[in-house]
């Protein structure tokens, strides 16, 4: 599920740039970060279990992460996923506490075939909400991840395959699911439709932002 598989069909140039400019960004924030907690590329492989030559592709944007790696890039960093995201328009009337349908900040993962958008405000908190938009085959990753939390979501239209524990249920618009993050976990879009599902992820008193 991860790659560069092509799930949209041909894209055109300006799509293309778009795409190559949000790697870059990425691949910045992934290296600034790991260079401003003083790590090294063999420190945080050892701390995510991702390879040497998969974080090092990722800071010169020659992949594009699935949201399991960038859960574990945010863990290992010690820093909210959120900071993966693009930056609010300077412009833009940003609230401390309310987020417009305009200013959402916008994470998109090209490869995996997912756009995540931020429904809470900037800063740190006990409660991350998202808007996913899953692309036809689109998915969070190849591997199943765990971590503390819970996380519930509610499918707005199409179709979302969520395991669990190696159990896949098949969800339509309108159902819904809570789950604790510690059970093993990972979902994908099978369908030929695109699915968007408003999802929650809360943590502990006790968690760091990034769990």
């Amino acid at each position: 599920m991860d790659g560069r598989g092509n799930t949209n069909g041909p894209k055109d140039a300006p799509t293309i740039e778009a795409d190559d400019a949000v790697d870059q960004r990425l691949g910045e924030t992934v290296r600034l970060l790991r260079q401003r907690a003083g790590l090294s590329i063999q420190d945080v492989a050892n701390k995510t279990g991702l390879s040497n030559g998969m974080i090092s592709q990722l800071e010169r944007a020659r992949a594009m992460p699935s949201i399991r790696t960038l859960r574990l890039l945010s863990i290992a960093l010690e820093v909210p996923i959120s900071y993966f995201f693009e930056t609010s328009d300077p412009a833009a009337d940003v609230q401390r506490y309310i987020v417009r349908k305009n200013n959402r900040r916008l994470l998109r993962l090209t490869a995996s075939g997912v756009v995540k958008e931020a429904l809470t405000p900037e800063g740190t908190g006990q409660l991350e909400l998202y808007e996913l938009t899953l692309n036809p085959g689109a998915s969070s990753g190849t591997d199943f991840l765990q971590h503390t939390g819970e996380k519930a979501g509610y499918i707005l239209s199409g179709s979302l395959r969520l395991w669990l524990d190696n159990q896949a249920h098949v969800l339509e618009a309108g159902d819904s699911f809570r789950f604790p993050s510690i059970v093993p976990h990972m979902f994908d879009n099978p369908t030929q439709q695109a699915a968007r599902v408003i999802w929650v992820t809360t943590l502990h008193q006790t968690d760091s932002p990034a769990s």
